[in-house]
């Protein structure tokens, strides 16, 4: 069946769904859109008082942009930060309402189930001949269309997270719906009145919830009875706060430093790590119960609940198409690695399309920020890239679908942490093995993270160096490690380097004795000559390439500046102390 036979179905009329209806529409691939709601950017209606942390320059998508200023489009100033509202009258609306656009694009549509046509999920000879059928609610109707191809960009905005622990609802927290608000009110507006002068608990430990929490203290200044609760299932703040001052979205920055600002003027009653069972009322009060570092625990004289504890995919109706998604974050399976936040605190991720999202269902695809599941920290400029490549792919255009290019600002984080202190994470992408070996004792060195201290961080932390006497207690082993995440090639450590023993590129080598890292020591066994570590490059794909006998074998000579491939940040020359202390990946 080829593409143009059918027109492919786009779900979903936020950013990224409209983005998919632009590629599709420079391509010539016929599209239908479906949009649940009353209009296009229902979703971003919801929090339109709401300003975002990314401006303009990051928000538009190319092919949106390139097809609006041909109609004369009164294009947003770059670096102004858009709210919710902005962004669908100012961008959303204009682009739906082109003409090469709006006689596909249909609101008020609602897709129930997806499935091939004849085909449930068991048959397999012959599906892919066949195209897909959708069943989309109408005006009360119950309506057919058929599709080429899908792109499910939905989101999860519709679908959040319960307060509960262990991700089911809290017992009692149905019955109390109504004094909860999911999702980010504004307070500073129309909601000004339901918080005002009242206790109230913020759970959560995202943007939301920090923009939730600044908002209440300002109300606060306002009306001085209003008390604030802040309640975490995480005791590591400054996982919370961010980047900060490093980030380079400096609105997302600033966000880390006015709540860490708060935190350390008593100005919120913190409570972590607080894992809510229980909400019941008694005079007219919410109760909050539950588990606070392992003894129960009660908040009592609760008026309103805000729950910013994220949200999820709905998967209801694509359950008769062969669609995959990870285990634990109902993410698409191949980003698992690049998102998962129980290995990186890091919120850029590297660039990914087509490839990456194809699922065992051809022609079927995940984008936008349901392609991330449960995880956090999704930017609009990642569902762009997505959906040009998928679009590139549906016509055929191989080359441009696998040109994958993606700038995202840092976040000025940029180690990997666990929410475990006994375990540790990785770097450059691969889990950690087994346990890292932590030699460092001051309060700089985050657990798991690929260096003794954070990525990015140029300091030189003298306690660090210090440590264990000069670390003269490290075996070889150990010191091998150090090597790892951009540090100095092995052979460079001296005794006085700190052994940073890290779960990076797979951990330290088990058995081979010139091994960097596991990866290493695999690669070797494998008859390569290694994974890299301590050049430039990732040389295990171009040497098996060259052994093929097909063109791309590794440049010799890569300057020693990374791990596995993957390049270290630029550092001044020094003594492999230093080095040791400074690199990252």
């Amino acid at each position: 069946m080829q593409v143009r036979e059918y027109p492919v179905a786009v779900i979903g009329g936020g950013p990224v769904g409209l983005a998919a209806a632009a590629h599709l529409t420079e391509r010539n691939i016929p599209f239908r859109l479906f949009e649940a709601g009353a209009g296009v950017g229902t979703n971003l209606m919801e929090w339109k008082w709401v300003q975002v942390f990314s401006p303009w320059k990051y928000n538009i998508d190319r092919a949106m942009g390139r097809l609006l200023d041909r109609a004369g489009w009164n294009r947003p100033h770059t670096n102004a930060l858009p709210t919710g509202e902005e962004l669908v009258a100012q961008y959303l609306e204009p682009f739906a309402n082109l003409p090469a656009i709006k006689p596909y694009l249909h609101t008020n549509s609602r897709v129930v189930s997806i499935n091939r046509k004849g085909f449930d999920k068991t048959k397999t000879s012959g599906r892919e001949a066949v195209p897909f059928v959708l069943r989309v609610q109408q005006q009360g109707q119950l309506k057919t269309y058929e599709a080429s191809a899908i792109i499910d960009a939905t989101g999860t905005w519709q679908n959040p997270n319960p307060i509960g622990v262990g991700g089911v609802p809290a017992v009692g927290e149905a019955e109390h719906k109504s004094r909860i608000y999911y999702g980010i009110p504004h307070i500073s507006g129309s909601h000004k009145m339901r918080y005002a002068g009242k206790t109230v608990v913020v759970a959560g430990g995202g943007h939301s919830a920090i923009n939730s929490l600044l908002e209440l203290a300002a109300l606060k200044q306002e009306y001085p009875q209003t008390q604030v609760h802040w309640v975490l299932i995480t005791d590591k703040l400054h996982k919370v706060y961010g980047g900060r001052e490093n980030d380079q979205l400096a609105a997302r920055g600033a966000l880390g430093q006015r709540i860490e600002q708060l935190v350390k003027e008593g100005s919120l009653h913190i409570h972590t790590p607080f894992h809510i069972d229980t909400i019941s009322s008694t005079s007219g009060k919410l109760q909050l119960d539950g588990e606070l570092q392992g003894s129960r625990y009660s908040i009592a004289g609760v008026d309103e609940i805000i729950a910013n504890t994220g949200a999820r995919p709905d998967l209801s109706f694509s359950r008769e198409v062969r669609v995959a998604y990870h285990e634990a974050l109902e993410c698409v399976p191949a980003l698992s690695e690049l998102i998962d936040p129980n290995i990186h605190s890091c919120g850029t991720v590297r660039p990914h399309g087509e490839r990456e999202l194809r699922q065992p269902e051809k022609g079927y695809y995940v984008a936008g920020v349901k392609s991330y599941g449960r995880a956090p920290t999704f930017l609009m400029a990642t569902g762009y890239e997505q959906v040009r490549s998928i679009a590139a792919y549906l016509d055929g255009d191989l080359v441009a679908a696998a040109k994958v290019e993606l700038n995202l600002p840092e976040t000025g984080v940029c180690s990997t942490q666990t929410d475990n202190e006994a375990t540790s994470s990785s770097c450059c992408d691969t889990p950690a093995s087994r346990p890292a070996i932590n030699l460092q004792s001051n309060r700089n060195s985050e657990p798991g993270s690929c260096s003794p201290l954070s990525c990015g961080d140029n300091t030189i932390n003298e306690n660090s160096m210090n440590t264990e006497k000069s670390m003269n207690t490290a075996t070889p082993q150990e010191q091998k490690s150090a090597a790892c995440c951009g540090a100095a090639p092995a052979q460079a450590l001296k005794e006085e380097a700190p052994a940073a023993a890290t779960g990076c590129c797979g951990g330290p080598a088990e058995a081979t004795e010139d091994a960097c890292c596991k990866l290493d020591e695999e690669a070797k066994a494998g008859g390569l000559s290694g994974c890299g570590c301590g050049t430039s490059q990732d040389i295990r794909m171009t040497e098996k390439a060259a052994l093929a006998g097909q063109p791309g074998a590794a440049a010799p000579g890569a300057e020693a500046t990374s791990c596995c491939g993957t390049t270290a940040p630029a550092k001044p020359k020094q003594k492999a102390v230093e080095t040791v202390a400074n690199s990252c990946c």
